[in-house]
This record gives structure tokens, sequence and C-alpha cells, in this order.
């Protein structure tokens, strides 16, 4: 064999090391019973009077947060079904659990399914969750201090694949404005309005439709993204385009096309199956549409 083949074949297996893909563009299935492609980071046990500060004690001293790979009240667990793994996120401490590896350009799908319990500061509240994607840096960046900077497909009762930024980034969305107070809502036949931060128009948009499953049954969700683009897509109907994903640093916008994916814990027992992964080499034709 020659150096530059050898030099080749190295180089693939690096690219493929560092970003978790599988060779030949197949299904990658994420979850096992070690959560061996994961890291997590939980935050704080929040109470409803949490302000965006850091928790401080009797003696009036910060309170550091749990921290990284600290799985405390088993917050994180694996369980089978049909001899399939399980990720049951207990919503207890917010936090998450993230990839170990970044990735870019790929479509990612997943089954979710709500459990029963609610914690503080949610308990009067909508079950809550979400898959961040394009995660960058440190964890704890965000209000609740729990999550790194990313751009967020909510998982939420009557609310799966709405958007929300997390610390300072921000995305176009095709979205339309309503009067009053009401927040953006997402269409496919809008322009692109601009969210996030930097942007006149808030952090959260509203999906277009609701097409969770009923309450009990498993809805498959699925994000797919391309370079800057990204699509939210609830039981195979897409209720989010997006476009321009970026980040503000000291008021100048940065592209954020990579990173890790968080699984938040928020509040909300929640359960995941069927969590895999492809890398994409474009645009899946069938999607072409939503960004012309």
């Amino acid at each position: 064999m020659g150096k530059r083949s050898f030099r080749g074949i190295i180089s693939m297996l690096t690219v493929l090391l560092l970003t978790g893909f599988t060779p030949g563009h197949q299904w990658k299935p994420l979850l096992d019973k070690n959560l061996s492609q994961w890291e997590m980071y939980l935050s704080y046990r929040h109470s409803p009077k949490y302000n965006g500060q850091v928790p401080l004690d009797i003696n009036g001293k910060e309170i550091p947060p749990i921290g990284y790979n600290k799985n405390e009240a088993n917050v994180f667990s694996v369980t089978t079904e049909n001899g399939e793994p399980v990720l049951r996120v207990s919503g207890e401490i917010y936090g998450c659990v993230f990839t170990k590896a970044e990735y870019e350009d790929y479509h990612l799908k997943a089954k979710v399914k709500w459990g029963s319990k609610k914690w503080d500061p949610r308990t009067d509240k909508l079950m809550d969750s979400g898959i961040l994607y394009h995660s960058i840096g440190e964890a704890g960046k965000d209000y609740w201090r729990a999550w790194m900077l990313s751009q967020e497909f909510q998982l939420m009762e009557g609310h799966m694949g709405d958007y929300w930024k997390i610390a300072n980034s921000a995305i176009d969305i095709r979205a339309f404005m309503p009067e009053g107070v009401m927040n953006p809502i997402a269409s496919e036949k809008q322009p692109f309005l601009p969210i996030g931060a930097g942007s006149p128009n808030g952090g959260f948009c509203l999906r277009g439709e609701n097409h969770e499953s009923p309450k009990g049954e498993w809805t498959e969700v699925e994000l797919i993204c391309y370079g800057d683009k990204s699509l939210h897509i609830v039981n195979g109907k897409v209720v989010m385009v997006l476009q321009n994903s970026r980040y503000i640093d000291k008021g100048k916008p940065i592209p954020l096309t990579k990173g890790k994916i968080q699984l938040q814990s928020e509040a909300a027992e929640t359960f995941y199956k069927e969590l895999m992964i492809k890398q994409l080499d474009a645009m899946p034709k069938e999607y072409e549409k939503y960004f012309k």
C-alpha cells in the first residue's frame, strides 16, 4: 500500500471518529444499554422561584451545579422494549445527555413518548423537553443554566416541533407575525423571519400544525440539517422550515451548522427509542422545495 493510500485511509477514519458517522451513509443507532455514545450534564433542582440567577445557599453563597457525568437521582436510564434500548429521562433535575461526537449534514429520527411524572418548576404546566442541535461550548449557557448554546427542536405536549433559541443562537424561519402579543407561527408558505438573538421577533416560534400522536402513544420526530438549513418533522409532516442558523457574538453573526446533539431533562418524564442518525450529502430532494 502506498503512503498516499495509507494517509487517505487514516484521514477517512479520523473523520468518522470525530463526526460519529458510520461509513456508507447508513442509519446508525445512537442508543445502547450503556449510553456509550453520550455524556451528561445536570444543573440544579430548580424551584418555582428561580429567576435566572445562580441559586444561593442559606449563607448567601453560590451553589455549584451538579455538573458533568454525575447521574444524580438516576435522571438518565436505559430499559428495553422488545429487545431494543429505550432511554428514560426522568426530568427531575434540569440538564441533558449529549453526544460525544459532533454532527453536521444529517438526518436524525427518534420516537418519543411522555411518561407520567412532572417536577418543579413545571408541575402545573405542559410536559416539556427538547432535542438541541448544533450544540457547542460548555453546558449551562442558557437561562436555566442547563444546556449548551444550540438550536432547539422543542418537544412539548401539543407543541412538537416548536423552535426556541438556546443562549445567543438565532435562525430564520418561514413564519408570520400575528397581530397583538402572539408569537410567530411557522408556515412553509411564508417568507423567512429572523428569530433569536439580535432579532426583534423574540426567541420562540410556534410549529405550523400539531401532528403529535395521541397521549400514551409514540410520536416520531425527524430533524434534517444540511448546511445552514434545517427541518422539523413530526409524524412525517414538516412543521417548520429554518435556515441561516447562527449565533451572535459581540453583535456579529457567526454560522452555526454543526455540533453535538443534546436531549433535555426539563421537569417531565420522557422516553426515547429508535434514535438514529444518517449522514447527508445534500438536502433530500423531496424537501428542496421548502427552501426555494
